[in-house]
């Protein structure tokens, strides 16, 4: 009898155990940080998988063939190669993988900081060609008329780049390249014939002036990633000429969280440059013909294009000059420098008579 009631008990006792586990409310309760947890694990999974996925640097292009491409079958017109090339530029840095996303506000592009610096050194050699074929090729003379189109399409391209809301960023630059094609289609329109672009050898050397000066910039940024010591020689040569801030020497370095920052600055700069000077070579072919000028352009395109060689290190090192540790910023400024003294050649060989 007694062994009977104690099994009894069990019993009752075993059924209230399995109805509290297999209890649905019960199951939820207890499954819940569990499901949260996985939940966290499977998103950081999808973030980090699609930060790899956008931390991509298109590839070189071939920009007579993209000119080919943009509805040009005959013979370019001069400043066609030019143009298109403009054209494909911005539309791939609005459409590479990921998109824009120097503006984005939401993760994981807001964590991505290697594609928003590639996409702003675009960015300033695109601002910089559509001021120069607003101001310089599409112009006879300085007191001619400004092309209407190209006219529109500067401001765009020099809107802010972080721009979230409304305008955004990216409806603005697609503006400029709406404008950019008007401007292209007019070049080859022989019954208006109202789309001109002058390839003379005065308008390149002012583009290349420009070009020179972005160079000369990015490769003093780019050595000062291991620390320099700079002396103030900016009026070295200037009789009589005073500055409003007299300097002394100065240590000049990159703080290490801001190295990669201007690596992929200069990587993306360099990127769009060796297009634009490589559709610059075609559309003034004649001009660098006449000066003797085609390998000195060729060298510094092929310095551009050695600037894009893929770094296979999963970081930016920032090594010291001499140290067991590579340096790629000091790499990558041996290329921009040797490149912007080409431009420096370049220039004095277009001066000559």
């Amino acid at each position: 009898m007694v062994a009977a009631t104690v099994l009894k008990d069990k019993s009752k006792a075993g059924a209230r155990y399995v109805a509290h586990v297999y209890n649905p409310r019960t199951w939820k309760e207890k499954s819940r940080p569990w499901l949260a947890g996985l939940a966290l694990v499977t998103g950081a999974i999808i973030m980090g998988a699609l930060a790899w996925y956008w931390s991509y640097e298109p590839p070189l292009f071939d920009v007579r063939s993209i000119a080919s491409q943009q509805g040009q079958s005959t013979k370019p017109v001069p400043g066609y190669i030019t143009t298109a090339t403009a054209v494909h530029v911005a539309e791939t840095l609005l459409n590479k993988r990921g998109g824009y996303l120097s503006n984005d506000v939401t993760p994981p592009s807001v964590f991505l900081d290697n594609v928003p610096n590639w996409e702003f050194g675009v960015l300033v050699q695109l601002r910089d060609l559509s001021r120069s074929m607003r101001n310089y090729f599409a112009r006879s003379r300085t007191q001619s008329v400004e092309d209407n189109d190209l006219m529109q399409a500067d401001p765009k391209f020099h809107f802010d780049s972080e721009s979230w809301i409304f305008p955004t960023t990216e409806s603005m630059y697609r503006d400029g390249v709406k404008h950019l094609r008007r401007y292209m289609q007019r070049l080859t329109d022989e019954k208006e014939k109202d789309g001109q672009f002058y390839a003379r050898a005065d308008n390149l050397q002012e583009h290349l002036t420009i070009v020179g000066q972005r160079l000369g910039s990015l490769a003093m940024r780019l050595s000062a990633a291991v620390g320099q010591r700079r002396l103030d020689m900016d009026l070295a040569g200037e009789r009589g000429s005073e500055e409003a801030n007299t300097g002394q020497a100065t240590r000049i370095k990159t703080p290490w969280l801001q190295t990669d920052d201007v690596f992929y600055e200069a990587r993306g700069s360099t990127w769009a440059l060796a297009h634009i000077l490589k559709a610059l070579q075609y559309d003034f072919a004649g001009v660098l013909a006449d000066k003797n000028a085609e390998t000195i352009l060729a060298q510094l395109v092929s310095e551009l294009e050695s600037a894009q060689d893929p770094l296979w290190s999963p970081m930016v090192l920032n090594g010291g000059d001499f140290s067991m540790v590579a340096n790629h910023s000091l790499n990558l400024s041996s290329y921009v420098s040797r490149a912007n003294n080409a431009v420096i050649d370049l220039i004095r060989v277009l001066k000559e008579g």
